[in-house]
């Protein structure tokens, strides 16, 4: 599974020999694979700092998580055509996610635990603004390239009757700077090949025999020229639309046609070129958004463990990944066996499922007698 559960106990003796029974007890019955998460220790500060920080790293670390996701979809997107390989291009410090989480260690370099909390926290957001800001601008320019190449490929699909012909007509299909004749195109259905050569010429008067010529067909019909006089343009297709024969209206612009091409080729020439370095800006900057939203999430069980344990400063954390979803239950029932100790009328609460309390209510869904954050890595998948 994809799925680790980040958690906290005291320090103290009793406690750590209830983590050890945890982690026998998970490990005999095969509920989970558990290892230490270190966290250094940060300059606390005050106690109302630290109820300060707990809300904000809450909101930092769902603006964090969601910008994941968001560079994990700009992967799939950008990789469009190789889908396949889209997942080695999803790694924390050069690994994969799940071997970055297990064996994570404090960045001291980049974060370092001597400075105050709070701006360690800032360092943290700030540097995630500036990847969302970038983000938005790299993609916003990459994806409105890509929207009028998909615009431009899309004239080019479909029927006769709706696709561009610039690629598909050219100039000697037609007579050009003529002041009495004029080339006509023509959709015939293909069972009625035979009859538009046997009768186009007869359809008005001032058609040029011979002149019909098939350049282009589809599942349905086929493109035939047409040359006749310019005085008969409306008979004649009043009389082709009489046998089904439908006139296409086009006019052929040799600068249009050349413009439309040219296009087509510059929009994939610039897409060739944005996709090198948006894929690998992508690659670094998913790297450090990881990483920054996994120190978060490391802040988060500090700060939570002081406030819940208080001081001085001595807790144990740990990472759970249990095996497979059908075992998350009764690994929860024997965290919370294993723990309730430390807070009983919740813990109560939570064996009984939910149990109201004037004032307050505590439900399995959301209070613990630890700490404890959920990590879903499968949310990238």
């Amino acid at each position: 599974m994809s799925e680790f559960w980040l958690i906290s106990a005291p320090g103290d003796k009793e406690n750590v020999q209830a983590l050890e029974r945890m982690n026998t007890v998970t490990s005999k019955s095969n509920l989970s694979n558990n290892t230490k998460f270190a966290i250094p220790d940060f300059k606390v500060g005050t106690l109302d700092s630290l109820v300060g920080l707990s809300d904000e790293l809450g909101k930092l670390d769902i603006s964090a998580e969601s910008l994941i996701k968001k560079m994990a979809q700009s992967v799939v997107e950008v990789m469009e055509d190789a889908k396949g390989k889209v997942q080695e291009n999803l790694l924390a410090n050069g690994v994969d996610l799940t071997s970055f989480l297990t064996h994570f260690e404090w960045d001291m370099a980049k974060y370092p635990a001597k400075l105050p909390l709070v701006t360690v926290v800032d360092t943290l957001a700030k540097q995630l603004v500036q990847i969302e800001t970038d983000l938005k601008s790299r993609t916003a320019t990459y994806n409105t390239l890509k929207t009028k190449l998909e615009n431009l490929e899309k004239k080019s699909m479909g029927n006769l009757f709706t696709r561009t012909l610039c690629d598909i007509v050219n100039k000697d299909d037609f007579v050009l700077d003529s002041e009495y004749l004029i080339t006509l195109l023509v959709i015939v259905p293909k069972p009625k090949y035979t009859q538009w050569q046997k009768t186009y010429e007869s359809l008005s008067d001032m058609v040029v025999p011979r002149s019909t010529k098939l350049i282009a067909e589809d599942n349905e019909g086929g493109l035939f020229t047409v040359t006749l006089f310019r005085k008969v343009i409306e008979d004649f297709k009043t009389k082709a639309k009489e046998n089904k024969f439908i006139v296409r209206e086009f006019y052929y612009d040799e600068k249009e046609i050349k413009r439309e091409r040219e296009e087509m080729t510059r929009l994939l020439s610039d897409k060739k070129q944005q996709y090198g370095p948006l894929l690998r800006w992508l690659k670094v900057n998913f790297s450090e958004a990881f990483i920054a939203w996994i120190h978060i999430k490391a802040l988060r069980v500090f700060v939570e463990s002081v406030l819940r344990y208080g001081l001085p400063v001595n807790f144990q954390a740990v990472l759970l990944q249990p095996h497979k979803k059908s075992s998350t239950k009764r690994l929860r029932e024997v965290l919370n066996t294993t723990f309730r100790h430390l807070d009983e009328v919740a813990a109560a609460s939570i064996l009984d499922a939910s149990v109201e309390i004037p004032g307050l209510q505590f439900s399995n869904q959301d209070y613990f007698p630890y700490v404890y954050f959920h990590i879903d890595l499968s949310l990238l998948d």
